[in-house]
C-alpha cells in the first residue's frame, strides 16, 4: 500500500505540473459563480434605457459568470474591453477595483467618446471609449499597458483575420496580464444535435441582421464559430496559456437530455459541451508565436 500512495503522490505531482506548464491542460476553476450575486445587485443597480435592460436581463448569467471569472487588478490597475456596451465595463472599476477602465468600440480609428453611468440618478462611472477595428487596427496604447482585457463575444465576429485582435492584446497586456474571452461553442450539445438531426445549423447563432431595415455595419454576423479545442490553439499560438476553460448551458437549450447520454454510450467526451464557452488565459512573454496557424488560416 505504501508503494501504490508513492505512485499516486508522483502521478498526482507530474498531473499538477502539466496542468501549470502544458496549456492545454489547464483545469476548470473550483467556483466560477464566487462572486455572480454581487455582480447581479451592482448591474441591476445602474440606470438604463429600456433596450438596454431588457438586453441585460436576457443576458445576465452570461454577463455575471463572465465578471465573476475576470482577475482583479494587480500590476498596472487598468483594464480594457473589447466591445463596451457599459454594462460589465462599470463593474470592471466599481466591483473588481481597476483605477483605470478603458472601452473600445467598432469605428474608425481617432475618435474617443467619453461615457458615464448612473445609478439612481446619481453618477457612478465614467471612461473613454476608443474607436478602431481590433481584428485590422494597431490597438491605441502602449506595449505591457493592462493587466486585463476582456474580448467577449467578438471572435466569432471577426470577418478576415482574428489572429490580429489576439497578438494585439498579447501586445497590450503586462507579462501575466489575463485576457478574458467568451464565445460560442460549436462542439455543444445543442451543435451536435443539430447536426444529427439536421434540424438547423451547428452554429448557436447564424442569423443574418437586419433583413427588411436599415444594415448597420457594426452588426456583424456570427462568421466563425469555434470548439474549445480550437480557442485554445487559437490563444496558444498568439503566446497564451490557458489558465481556465469551461462552458455552460444556456437556458432554453435541452438537447443535452438525449445527445448526452448518446455520447457517453458511444465513448465520447461530454466534458465542455455547453453552449457558452468561457476562457481566462495570460500573457507569456517571449512565448513562441503562430501568425496564421494553419487550422485557421487556408494555405498555411
Amino acid at each position: 500500500m505504501t508503494l501504490v500512495r508513492t505512485i499516486r503522490r508522483s502521478l498526482d505531482a507530474v498531473e499538477r505540473w502539466l496542468a501549470r506548464y502544458d496549456p492545454t491542460m489547464a483545469p476548470e476553476p473550483k467556483n466560477p459563480r464566487a462572486r455572480y450575486e454581487e455582480f447581479v445587485r451592482f448591474l441591476r443597480t445602474l440606470d438604463m434605457q429600456d433596450d438596454a435592460r431588457n438586453y441585460l436581463e436576457i443576458h445576465m448569467n452570461r454577463i455575471g459568470v463572465t465578471l465573476s471569472a475576470t482577475p482583479g487588478p494587480t500590476a498596472t490597475s487598468r483594464v480594457l474591453e473589447l466591445g463596451a456596451y457599459m454594462q460589465m465595463t462599470p463593474a470592471l472599476g466599481c466591483v473588481l477595483g481597476y483605477k483605470e477602465v478603458r472601452g473600445a468600440y467598432f469605428g474608425e480609428p481617432g475618435r474617443v467618446d467619453h461615457k458615464s453611468v448612473k445609478a439612481g440618478g446619481k453618477e457612478v462611472f465614467t471612461c473613454e471609449v476608443d474607436h478602431f477595428n481590433c481584428e485590422k487596427h494597431v490597438f491605441p496604447y502602449p506595449d505591457n499597458h493592462f493587466d486585463c482585457v476582456l474580448a467577449c463575444e467578438i471572435f466569432e465576429h471577426m470577418l478576415l483575420d482574428p489572429m490580429h485582435m489576439l497578438f494585439e492584446i498579447h501586445r497590450v497586456l503586462a507579462d501575466r496580464g489575463a485576457l478574458v474571452l467568451t464565445t460560442p461553442n460549436v462542439a455543444s450539445y445543442t451543435a451536435v444535435a443539430r447536426t444529427l438531426e439536421q434540424s438547423g445549423n451547428p452554429q448557436l447563432y447564424s442569423m443574418y441582421p437586419y433583413p427588411h431595415g436599415e444594415f448597420r455595419d457594426t452588426e456583424i454576423p456570427h462568421v466563425r464559430e469555434y470548439t474549445p479545442d480550437e480557442l485554445k490553439q487559437a490563444l496558444v499560438a498568439a503566446g497564451f496559456e490557458i489558465e481556465t476553460i469551461f462552458t455552460e448551458r444556456v437556458e432554453g437549450y435541452n438537447s443535452h437530455l438525449w445527445v448526452q447520454p448518446l455520447l457517453e454510450r458511444m465513448d465520447y467526451s461530454t466534458d465542455l459541451r455547453g453552449e457558452q464557452m468561457y476562457c481566462v488565459a495570460r500573457k507569456i512573454t517571449g512565448a513562441p508565436q503562430t501568425r496564421y496557424p494553419g487550422f485557421l488560416y487556408e494555405g498555411c
